[in-house]
């Protein structure tokens, strides 16, 4: 006997009119990596504005905080630990969003440039009106601390270089002395200056578009790690 193979047979599922098949599932996201930092030396200080427990040990709770932190304020790296350059660019956006944070500068009528020696921030005021900043700054380290007090431009280079130092000052605003609102390529977060006011260089050029010769700046507070403005 001879055996017939049956013919293949296209099946076809009717679905209902106006119907549309589901989509296939879209794959799952593949996660980030872990947050492994471990503590650093603002572990204390993070774990406070970000309403963590305040123990000053790096959890993976904080650890995935802080970068989320980081990421939102575009500090890089973003690797969840509790640097220095993480405090101080949240304490910038702090004074920036919350009015109560600038009150430690006098209000005026006219445009006065607010340098916070303590939080290492500088920003521009008319009244209680913002209209530069907050930015962070590298003020002077101990023993040549920048000088507190009501201060007044005298002088301004856009592009100086200081004798002294050997070193360039671009967007230079002296104010007290040798010393001056200024530019720097270097790193602000660590040390400290000669006594003038640092800033990145961008910056720098903002503020010195911004103001002119007279006009006044207060300064306060105390830069950590120093005796004190003179």
């Amino acid at each position: 006997m001879r055996w017939m193979t049956a013919p293949a047979v296209a099946v076809f599922v009717l679905l209902p009119l106006g119907a549309v098949p589901a989509p296939a599932a879209a794959p799952a996201p593949a996660a980030g990596p872990r947050c492994t930092t471990g503590t650093a030396p603002y572990q204390r200080e993070l774990e406070r504005e970000l309403r963590l427990p305040v123990d000053g040990r790096q959890s993976a709770a904080d650890c995935v905080a802080i970068r989320r932190l980081q990421r939102r304020l575009g500090v890089r790296p973003a690797d969840g630990s509790a640097s220095l350059r993480t405090y101080r660019m949240l304490l910038v956006d702090l004074a920036r969003r919350d009015p109560a944070a600038r009150r430690a500068c006098p209000a005026r009528p006219y445009r006065v440039t607010c340098v916070d020696l303590t939080r290492q921030i500088l920003w521009t005021q008319v009244g209680r009106r913002l209209v530069f900043g907050p930015v962070p700054v590298r003020s002077g380290r101990d023993g040549l601390e920048t000088r507190r007090g009501w201060q007044r431009i005298y002088w301004k280079n856009r592009d100086h270089h200081s004798t002294l130092y050997d070193v360039p000052m671009p967007y230079a605003q002296f104010f007290n002395g040798g010393q001056a609102l200024h530019g720097t390529r270097r790193d602000l977060f660590l040390s400290g200056s000669g006594g003038c006011v640092n800033m990145t260089v961008p910056d720098a050029g903002r503020l010195y578009a911004l103001l002119g010769t007279g006009d006044r700046l207060y300064i306060w507070g105390t830069k950590p790690g120093t005796a004190g403005g003179g």
